[in-house]
């Protein structure tokens, strides 16, 4: 979670530029009236810092929201993404904003500090959950705060536009039980079938889905959180995947496809020549505009065939000896 040297200098040119500009209109200084939340459609406005948060919302919200995902570039690292005055004029015009946290985009929450706008409401999704803030950031992998998530955006909607709270509550029964039905179909049929299956990672986005999953997850945290926030991985720790590879004590290997780091793509070409299936995983929602669901049951599906040619080939294995 390194952010580049530019970045603070580039956070008070952007907070400037637009403060100079909402100050004319009257929104930097308490102003603000409900029409600064909503569109010409009475639409509520929605600004999602991350854009597998955005999609939720959109699905939530549905006819009476216009999201505004700032990140929604598969390329884009969230870690080091330098926002916009376009981005900033987004937050203080928004009724509801939402926001990862635990030190995964402090970007976005210096925006919705740096434009304070009266009736806004702000979902920080770590804040939400309890996290410390030096967890596993990566929330959106844990399928049980994905769930807190979907209420709290339900309740803001609700509590944004209190008329239509009889839509929301049928946006969110719906959501949760056709939108994320494959979704939890899939968790749990995973967990059925391979729960104690033991896997290797690359980095710790896995961490927060793996226990739902009912893996077991080898790979060192060290190494985990290593990759993850850009750090070199110690070498004891390298030894150690090298050995569950070499000896195949773990039968799936699982990588972050967006930052594959020359360690990491060595553990994969080890995985792959020792006839580990290997699975990708990436941090930010692919491709660009598909929904937070279909992404991840793309994603479980992947999982789900590797751990069955591992099981068959161990199956394989043992009637062999």
């Amino acid at each position: 979670m390194r952010r580049k040297p530019t970045m603070q200098r580039r956070l008070f040119a952007v907070f400037a530029a637009v403060a100079t500009t909402l100050t004319a209109t009257g929104l930097l200084t308490g102003c603000a009236t409900s029409r600064a939340h909503v569109t010409a459609g009475n639409r509520l406005n929605v600004v999602a810092a991350e854009s597998f948060w955005g999609s939720i919302a959109s699905q939530l919200g549905g006819a009476k929201v216009d999201v505004t995902s700032l990140i929604d570039n598969p390329a884009t690292d969230p870690h080091d993404y330098e926002p916009t005055a376009a981005d900033a004029r987004a937050v203080a015009t928004a009724s509801l904003v939402i926001v990862n946290g635990v030190g995964y985009d402090a970007w976005a929450s210096k925006l919705v500090a740096a434009n304070p706008t009266s009736g806004r409401r702000v979902i920080t999704v770590g804040k939400l959950i309890g996290a410390p803030a030096d967890a596993n950031p990566h929330r959106w992998y844990n399928p049980a705060d994905v769930h807190q998530v979907v209420a709290a955006i339900t309740a803001s909607l609700t509590k944004a536009d209190p008329g239509d709270a009889s839509y929301f509550a049928s946006m969110q029964q719906q959501f949760e039980t056709t939108g994320l039905a494959k979704y939890n179909a899939l968790i749990a049929d995973i967990k059925a079938k391979y729960a104690g299956t033991p896997v290797g990672a690359s980095e710790s986005i896995f961490a927060m889905i793996a226990p739902t999953l009912g893996l077991d997850l080898l790979t060192p945290p060290g190494f985990l959180r290593a990759i993850s926030e850009g750090s070199e991985p110690t070498a004891s720790d390298k030894m150690t995947i090298d050995d569950q590879i070499k000896q195949h004590r773990i039968k799936v290997y699982v990588y972050n496809s967006q930052n594959a780091t020359p360690d990491v793509q060595a553990q994969v070409d080890d995985a792959k020549a020792a006839g580990i299936p290997v699975t990708t995983i990436t941090e930010t929602l692919q491709p660009a505009g598909a929904t937070f669901q279909d992404w991840q049951v793309a994603q479980l599906q992947s999982l789900e065939s590797a751990l069955a040619k591992a099981k068959s080939a161990t199956s394989t294995s043992e009637r062999a000896a």
